[in-house]
């Protein structure tokens, strides 16, 4: 799963919110691609999406599940491998801060933006839907206790549930979504397919990825399509990408040239492999 959702991640990261001709052209497949502006985010390297669902994974693994433990994480996982892709703001709080306790006493978790979606995929593991559920909304309230923050990461943490426990063909994961997590007082929200470029919103992204996965069958298709929107592209394929990663539906046919040219430093694809094989150990 979190090699998988890194190849989106990293992919996805050459096409955030680039203008359309860009996207068009270089959305191939052949290889991660060197984002036209932001040229801190080399290809290959994935962002604040995996790492912080690293943390998250780490959270899960672990003994102590407070949110306490869980912030402190978010902080680790920055200090010893700080990168770039995390928003301006919350980036200049990860430097300033020594751990999850100074992190939890600065923040204003008033956004309601992807940042808990992005990281909560892994979460779905858990065996015990309602368990899913509170856990995701949960981790959300660390930065962004909001409704649409809070749902749309527990909507991320149900695809991957629905997808690794096979309740139901992944074509119908919109409708049972609906069912399942009724949206502010449009329940039906997640049962329309999502159209056009994606904004920042966490539902925005949690939406499209959804519609994605619906539609396809193969993970390579999956994070084209999850590219071609435009937008916060690497956020989409990050959720769509841990979902079906876990799907028994989906053919896993990343090309190799992807998965190859993932980065593989110290926290890279085979630190993610180790993490993914402890889950499995954890979670059947």
């Amino acid at each position: 799963m979190l090699v998988e959702l890194a190849v989106g991640d990293a992919y996805g990261a050459g096409f955030e919110y680039a203008d359309r001709p860009f996207v068009v052209r270089g959305n191939t497949l052949a290889g991660y691609v060197q984002h036209p502006r932001h040229r801190d985010v080399l290809p290959g390297r994935y962002t604040d999406d995996t790492q912080m669902s690293i943390a998250v994974a780490e959270w899960l693994l672990g003994d102590d599940h407070g949110i306490p433990a869980l912030a402190d994480l978010f902080v680790r996982a920055y200090k010893r491998d700080a990168r770039a892709g995390y928003a301006r703001g919350f980036r200049g709080v990860l430097e300033e801060v020594a751990d999850g306790t100074e992190l939890l006493e600065v923040l204003r978790p008033e956004s309601d933006k992807s940042g808990a979606a992005m990281r909560a995929g892994v979460l779905g593991l858990l065996p015990d839907l309602a368990d899913v559920r509170r856990t995701a909304a949960l981790q959300a309230r660390i930065t962004h206790r909001t409704l649409g923050g809070m749902t749309s990461a527990t909507a991320a943490a149900l695809a991957v549930h629905y997808c690794r426990y096979d309740l139901g063909p992944v074509a119908e994961l919109p409708t049972w979504l609906a069912a399942t997590l009724p949206a502010s007082t449009d329940p039906a929200v997640w049962a329309r397919p999502w159209r056009g470029k994606v904004g920042s919103p966490g539902m925005d992204s949690t939406r499209a990825a959804i519609t994605a996965l619906a539609a396809h069958t193969g993970t390579a298709a999956l994070l084209q399509a999850c590219v071609a929107y435009t937008g916060d592209v690497d956020t989409v394929a990050t959720i769509a990408l841990a979902a079906a990663s876990c799907s028994a539906e989906y053919a896993q046919d990343l090309p190799p040239a992807l998965l190859a040219g993932l980065e593989n430093g110290p926290y890279g694809r085979d630190h993610l492999a180790g993490l993914d094989a402890r889950l499995t150990a954890r979670f059947g």
